[in-house]
């Protein structure tokens, strides 16, 4: 009698930086779990996913490994038969089992769930209740979290004036803020304070000191940029890639009017994250988070004075008043009531004379774009502009579409396609991203050889067990290149660019029949960018690079 070939295996597991564990130790306790439930019923595992620095907030198919497991379901020669799951807390969140489970079934693969003892019955009303309830569980612990960090970093900052980040363009973050420095923790850290920048800190005392006596926003940005004084995006390029640099603006010397850490005390929560929905029409992709700025009586400020004060709190309550005189909202930022209207060329158009994105506007009804950079940004940098530049919408839609079908039409599809990859940045992937990918390439390779040795008749549970492993160092490895891209950007190929322009179908057919929405994300999809001249209201267009369909 021949012992049966033991029945192979997947695991998935998770574990994030709101789990505050090392990640191995996580893996190698959720691994046992999963080991130990299987093991007495012939089970191996043969392939692993595990998702690293993920919250179990996201639905399974935007976590990498959990996407990835996902995709093997539909694989006929995945290499297991099913999934087990060594901690269901970290593995489903709210409702995110009753959106997964049925792929399970439809595809045949078993989940195992220790808390279950076994495989899960999708047709057994006591496993559905089961699971529902570890999933609304997890979701509470995750927001117990979440209250109990917030509450102590609320209590770190009011009690203790402790820093927690955040540093301004005129202090630097030091290893403490004390002379006598703090001793280390058990793990080494030193707690972190702020000291004055000695290029910027007297720009902030002449900043409030000309605000008193009368000066304007925007006089005094003028006066700053007359003088060559670098603005806070151009002192600190490091954060701030997204902005030009080229001059001050209003909105930069109001944020540092109304910043209470020049008074020598800590700040806290001028910014919430706000979780709103991906996508409104699929509920399913979860949520995704949104920084917003909070009034200024949610604001958590020091009691005490914590660091060397630039100003003296009288000087800055004063300014406070002045501000909230002239209209400005408590917390110094300007609360718009905003209506969501749809611009179809969203973040697409730039103003040829600054360079900056122009933004929306709707005037009686119609869609405009607009650049007001003399109203915001200081003179004195010498960049000729008119005082307002418009541009409607509708006057460059149909030009646009015009263009585009001309550009698409079937003798001069191909053309087009070259000019839109040529048009890429080139970049050169670092050495860990050619590693990556040799490994693909290489586990590629393998997984042909193997599925060739099964059709020749190799033992199919030796050759199974080599195809898992191999599709594991493959998995792997694609997320190496998924991590390197999220900071690296990859040109597309031309037959990725060709496969995207064949998913759009005809361009002119759908630009002609979409809404403002759908219009936006084809142009989007495109890689468009339009470079509006005021002097000669015409408008240039450039392909910046193709994005991915979905």
């Amino acid at each position: 009698m021949t012992t049966p070939p033991p029945k192979p295996f997947a695991f998935y597991g998770r574990v994030s930086t709101e789990d505050n564990q090392d990640p191995e130790s996580s893996r190698s306790w959720q691994l046992t779990r999963a080991t130990t439930l299987i093991q007495p019923h012939g089970g191996r595992i043969v392939t692993e996913y595990f998702d690293i620095g993920q919250s179990r907030s996201l639905p399974w198919q935007r976590r990498t490994q959990a996407n990835l497991l996902l995709a093997a379901l539909r694989d006929p020669r995945r290499g297991f038969s099913a999934v087990v799951v060594g901690e269901p807390h970290r593995a489903f969140y709210g409702n995110q089992f009753g959106l997964t489970v049925p792929l399970f079934a439809h595809y045949g693969v078993e989940l195992w769930v220790p808390e279950i003892g076994g495989p899960i019955d999708p047709d057994n009303e006591a496993h559905e209740l089961v699971m529902s309830v570890f999933g609304g569980m997890s979701k509470g612990e995750r927001n117990r979290i979440k209250l109990r960090v917030r509450t102590a970093m609320a209590a770190q900052t009011l009690l203790e004036g402790r820093y927690l980040g955040g540093a301004h363009p005129t202090a630097t973050p030091s290893a403490t803020s004390d002379p006598t420095p703090t001793p280390p923790s058990a793990d080494g850290k030193r707690l972190k304070g702020l000291i004055p920048d000695e290029r910027t800190a007297p720009i902030v005392r002449q900043i409030f000191t000309e605000f008193l006596a009368g000066i304007g926003l925007f006089a005094i940005a003028e006066g700053l940029t007359a003088n060559h004084v670098p603005c806070p995006s151009a002192h600190d390029r490091a954060r701030n890639r997204h902005r030009s640099g080229i001059a001050w603006s209003k909105s930069a010397v109001r944020v540092i009017l109304t910043n209470p850490r020049y008074t020598g005390r800590q700040v806290w929560n001028k910014q919430r994250t706000d979780e709103v929905l991906l996508d409104v029409d699929d509920v399913a992709m979860g949520h995704t988070g949104v920084m917003r700025w909070n009034a200024r009586d949610k604001w958590v400020v020091s009691k005490e004075i914590t660091h060397e004060p630039l100003i003296d709190d009288a000087t800055f309550e004063q300014a406070q008043a002045i501000l909230q005189r002239r209209g400005r909202g408590a917390g110094g930022q300007h609360i718009r009531q905003r209506t969501r209207n749809p611009y179809v060329f969203r973040g697409l158009i730039y103003c040829a004379a600054c360079d900056r994105r122009m933004q929306g506007q709707y005037n009686h009804g119609d869609a405009y774009y607009r650049c007001r950079f003399p109203q915001e940004y200081a003179l004195a940098n010498q960049v000729p502009h008119p005082r307002n530049v418009y541009l409607r919408e509708d006057a460059l839609t149909d030009p646009l579409d015009t263009w585009l079908a001309s550009a698409f039409a079937p003798h001069r599809i191909e053309q087009t396609i070259t000019a839109m990859a040529d048009a890429q940045p080139l970049n050169h992937p670092p050495a860990t991203g050619t590693a990556a990918q040799t490994i693909i390439t290489e586990c590629d390779a393998k997984l042909e050889r193997y599925r060739a040795a099964l059709d020749a008749g190799a033992d199919p549970a030796v050759v199974t067990g080599w195809i898992a492993q191999t599709q594991a160092e493959r998995a792997r490895a694609e997320a190496d290149l998924r991590t390197i891209a999220g900071t690296t950007p990859r040109r597309m190929s031309r037959a990725e660019i060709t496969a995207l322009v064949t998913a759009l179908g005809d361009i002119t057919t759908v630009l002609r029949d979409a809404d403002p929405a759908d219009k936006a994300e084809v142009y989007r999809q495109l890689g468009l960018r339009l470079n509006y001249q005021p002097e000669t209201q015409t408008c240039a267009l450039k392909w910046i690079s193709a994005r991915t369909v979905g």
